[in-house]
């Protein structure tokens, strides 16, 4: 079902001051941030030759970040990005195996334009799983 990872995530208590760091520290090709305010975050993606890290701070009060970074104010790892070809089919098996897709259950719009879901992190040893639609295949993206 998972394919290629796509990103790992790390919170950050401040991108801008993190994409600095990445950039001019590591030589790290960094994006431009962007903020996403359906998902309260801000973010920067640094580019490697072999993968993507997502640099993410909250957004909003409501971000889902905030609680994550008030056990954490250094920041940390907060998820991993796997790529599905028609995320409709993954939600669908991943719920009949007993998964649980968190927030209301429907699939969102992420960072990448792209669709997207996240996986409860108890069924995955404490590791919150994205699932990030990479081909367009016109099933149910948007509906539960």
């Amino acid at each position: 079902m998972i394919g290629r990872i796509n990103h790992i995530a790390i919170a950050v208590p401040d991108v801008a001051a993190a994409a600095v760091r990445w950039r001019d520290m590591l030589g790290a090709e960094v994006s431009a941030p962007q903020t996403l305010p359906e998902h309260g975050v801000r973010v920067v993606f640094v580019t490697s030759p072999n993968g993507k890290v997502e640099l993410m701070e909250p957004f909003g009060e409501a971000s889902p970040l905030a609680g994550f970074l008030a056990r954490n104010p250094d920041g940390g790892m907060h998820h991993i990005c796997y790529e599905v070809d028609d995320i409709a089919i993954a939600r669908a098996a991943l719920e009949k195996s007993g998964a649980r897709v968190l927030g209301d259950g429907s699939v969102k719009i992420g960072a990448h334009g792209t669709p997207v879901l996240f996986l409860h992190p108890k069924e995955f040893n404490g590791t919150l799983i994205e699932l990030e639609q990479v081909a367009a295949t016109g099933s149910d993206q948007q509906t539960r």
